[in-house]
């Protein structure tokens, strides 16, 4: 969506924020992404903080408003949320600012050792129960094999998106972001949505299904599941790619059918 500068927000949104932050000195619109129509590195009289936002009624303002609800249930290795504001017609977090730069997932990347490590940390995290936070089972209800839906369910927290540009390196550790699809369910799905990034990223489908095997949940799920999980992904990225035909896109869909493959003959 298009983005604005942080002086073109409403002077009384500024000011609330000001208001939180101290006197605002000077706003740096940062690069990348795709889902916020303001995100900001201001300078304050308490430090840095990171705004991002979104107007209050858009569409994916409730995916925010998910991210900022979940926030405090997140591991230390997330980017701390100091506050979520809605006024003016707009949705705002208040983040702290993490120096870093998006993961590498190169083969034979240093990156990967860290991703692996704030993984299994996430992997720890129970979804919290106070939280309306989307199923696993509904989220992939249209895509999974008739039948299969059974294997989605679980209480771990999920991120479910690990695309290098939800990955930060930053003080010799990734840092997780990103969070407007955090998602209950089994465990092993986030190692295989990491597994399906790996892929993109030039790794052959057997290396990145290896490492998603680094992982417990993964080497406790039933083949059954895994190739529940392949056969959703390759249906949900070939609906993307139909309706969008970006070439990113028809190339999630491509590694999201080989993943299919490879996952289908352990069955």
């Amino acid at each position: 969506m298009p983005r604005i500068p942080f002086e073109q927000l409403p002077a009384d949104v500024r000011q609330t924020v000001a208001d939180k932050t101290g006197a605002v000195h000077q706003a740096v619109t940062a690069p990348g992404g795709m889902n916020s129509a303001l995100a900001s590195v201001l300078d304050t009289d308490s430090g840095p903080v990171f705004v991002k936002g979104i107007p209050a009624d858009h569409p994916q303002a409730g995916a925010q408003r998910r991210e900022a609800a979940v926030a405090a249930y997140l591991p230390c290795s997330c980017p701390r949320l100091y506050w979520h504001l809605e006024l003016g017609g707009w949705s705002l977090l208040g983040y702290e600012v993490v120096d870093g730069r998006h993961a590498d997932y190169t083969p034979g990347s240093p990156d990967l050792h860290l991703v692996e490590a704030a993984l299994t940390e996430l992997q720890g995290i129970t979804a919290p129960a106070d939280v309306e936070i989307k199923q696993a089972v509904d989220r992939w209800a249209q895509y999974a094999p008739p039948g299969t839906l059974q294997h989605f369910d679980g209480d771990a927290l999920l991120h479910t998106d690990f695309a290098p540009d939800n990955v930060l390196i930053s003080g010799g550790r990734a840092r997780l972001i990103d969070w407007a699809w955090p998602t209950r369910g089994a465990a092993w799905i986030d190692p295989g949505a990491l597994a399906l990034h790996l892929m993109n990223a030039g790794h052959p489908a057997e290396a990145a299904v290896d490492f998603a095997g680094r992982f417990r949940s993964w080497r406790d799920a039933a083949p059954e599941a895994l190739a529940a999980f392949g056969a959703a992904t390759a249906s949900l990225w070939r609906e993307i790619a139909e309706h969008d035909d970006a070439p990113w896109k028809r190339a999630m869909a491509g590694q999201g059918t080989t993943l299919a493959r490879a996952l289908g003959k352990n069955v």
